[in-house]
């Protein structure tokens, strides 16, 4: 079968490459890939990764065969999944507790947009328990992760604040955000709530804006930089305030299902899940490079013919 594997001397760092069928373990399902999606997390690894190593881990798809042990959906079913990598190719080997079965009123284009993107927003939100009739702050809110936040935090009643560049002020405002703020210095009082994606300047004034006993969860740091970290930051005014770091792929069991309430919430019109842009697998590259420049908000699919 075909796949897009790590490729030292290619522009794009990518070549498509023969590889041999997945071997599915009892519990994993072999998925037939119609579309991915793509996260700036893959940049990075499309820089570290060695020469062959096949990227990938958003896809949405058909179940070609299913799980051997009898759990997960049906051949013919239409699913989207998180996996680790090699997600980039014709077919995956999936274990089926991280396939979602994508109703028919979702598209593959929407549903592969979610997998990362939708089950980050998710879990990061959680660590502030429930949410209604907290105030929520969510930096970086023009991002993928960002703006499902905002959705998901006013879904579940919260009051929400985002941060981000001004040319996204008015589309954040339709996705529920009730205040939309370049910068945290211009925001007012304290949050319960912070998830923040940027670190340098940005962590350090959201420890500002923390409320007591306030949980703030860090889950990226976009802008490269340092943020020292000290006592007194905390006291006065924010004592029992936590520090919490959160990466997607050691957040726990129950990926699948998670998957699968977002894609509800999508099939209902109670989220918005954004393709910003579609290309075919042979120009990956052009989605790459729209990726590394910010130049769309929302997620680029890639579909695999």
């Amino acid at each position: 079968m075909l796949a897009l594997a790590i490729s030292f001397d290619s522009p794009n760092r990518l070549k498509f490459t023969r590889v041999e069928e997945p071997n599915c373990n009892g519990n994993e399902a072999l998925v037939a890939v119609h579309a991915i999606s793509l996260n700036r997390g893959e940049l990075r690894l499309l820089a570290i990764r060695p020469d062959g190593w096949i990227p990938g881990q958003d896809i949405v798809g058909i179940v070609e065969r299913a799980a051997a042990d009898g759990s997960g959906p049906a051949a013919g079913t239409r699913v989207a999944a998180l996996v680790d990598q090699a997600g980039w190719a014709e077919r995956v080997a999936v274990p089926t507790d991280r396939l979602a079965v994508v109703p028919d009123a979702v598209s593959f284009a929407s549903a592969a947009t979610l997998p990362v993107a939708g089950t980050t927003a998710l879990r990061t939100l959680r660590h502030g328990g429930d949410l209604a009739g907290q105030r929520v702050l969510i930096t970086g809110a023009s991002g993928a992760v960002g703006r499902l936040q905002i959705q998901i935090a006013r879904e579940q009643g919260a009051s929400v604040t985002a941060v981000a560049s001004a040319r996204h002020h008015d589309d954040l405002r339709d996705l529920g955000a009730e205040q939309v703020v370049e910068s945290i210095e211009l925001t007012e009082g304290a949050f319960s709530l912070i998830t923040e994606s940027v670190g340098g300047k940005s962590l350090a004034d959201a420890i500002e804006r923390i409320a007591p006993c306030g949980t703030i969860v860090m889950f990226g740091s976009s802008s490269g930089e340092l943020t020292p970290i000290g006592f007194r930051q905390f006291v006065p005014g924010h004592e029992g305030a936590r520090l919490q770091t959160f990466a997607y792929y050691t957040s726990g069991s129950a990926i699948g299902a998670d998957i699968a309430a977002l894609l509800d919430l999508v099939a209902a019109g109670r989220l918005e899940a954004r393709v910003a842009m579609t290309v075919p697998w042979t120009d990956i590259g052009q989605a790459l490079d729209a990726l590394r420049q910010r130049s769309f908000s929302g997620k680029a699919v890639v579909t695999m013919t």
